[in-house]
């Protein structure tokens, strides 16, 4: 059995940078616990504040072998800034980037390659309104079309055209994709996307016509969300009680 290089960060980077590190290597467990990971393939990624450096996972490892220090420091060109054994996947880091580089706010980007998301981003109806979960997802909602794998310098461009000012995408024939200021926005926005893309192809597996909710339900969700989470977005509620999840599933994501 070949056993990983153990590396600890704990008390040799600042307390912000540390909290970082622990709530997406978190991340990387529940995503794992979900079963949303696709082996050592796709990759959150998170910002560091006041900086252009950004933590990814090293590549390589599974996502239940992610913890704060094994994340990668690097920058939007995917250089690593820190010393680490570790390399990361230029490819997989490229929509990362592409997505960092024009959006302030989107200081955390989740991309994974769950069936739900890869079979309701290919058919050609999209994201249908069929569910709760779906209506936090389609106000802000956008697609991106295939172009193999993402290798291409041009098509970064393309991405962040699509993309614009949403934060769920859907990418043609390939997952799903959020983004959010915090780790836990940004996986509370996948959550909802993934359940919602779960229940429509529950639904439409029954065959039978589905009631869609109106239109100006959708339109009018969000205020009506400001309303329970009392000015604070659904993320930030529930990442606490996420990150317990994590610290009982295996303590050992926060080394």
């Amino acid at each position: 059995m070949l056993e990983l290089p153990k590396l600890d960060l704990k008390g040799k980077v600042s307390e912000q940078e540390w909290q970082l590190r622990v709530d997406l290597a978190a991340c990387y467990r529940l995503v794992e616990h979900m079963r949303w990971g696709d082996l050592i393939y796709t990759h959150m990624s998170a910002r560091l504040p006041g900086t252009d450096y950004y933590l990814v996972n090293a590549f390589g490892l599974s996502f239940d072998e992610v913890t704060a220090s094994n994340l990668v420091k690097v920058d939007l060109a995917g250089n690593i800034i820190d010393d680490t054994p570790f390399e990361i996947n230029p490819a997989g880091f490229t929509i990362h980037s592409a997505i960092h580089e024009v959006r302030d706010d989107a200081h955390c980007v989740i991309h994974l390659h769950t069936k739900e998301t890869i079979a309701v981003a290919s058919s050609e109806c999209g994201l249908l309104p069929l569910s709760q979960h779906s209506m936090f997802s389609l106000p802000s909602l956008s697609y991106h079309g295939y172009e193999g794998l993402a290798v291409n310098d041009d098509e970064r461009q393309r991405l962040q055209d699509d993309l614009g000012t949403t934060n769920h995408m859907l990418l043609v024939n390939h997952g799903g994709l959020t983004v959010g200021p915090t780790v836990g926005d940004a996986f509370m926005r996948f959550y909802d996307l993934q359940r919602a893309c779960e229940i429509q192809v529950a639904i439409q597996a029954t065959g039978q016509q589905a009631v869609q909710v109106p239109q100006p339900i959708i339109d009018n969700i969000y205020k009506q969300a400001s309303v329970v989470h009392s000015g604070s977005t659904g993320g930030q509620l529930a990442w606490p009680a996420m990150l317990r999840k994590a610290y009982r599933l295996d303590p050992g994501f926060a080394q």
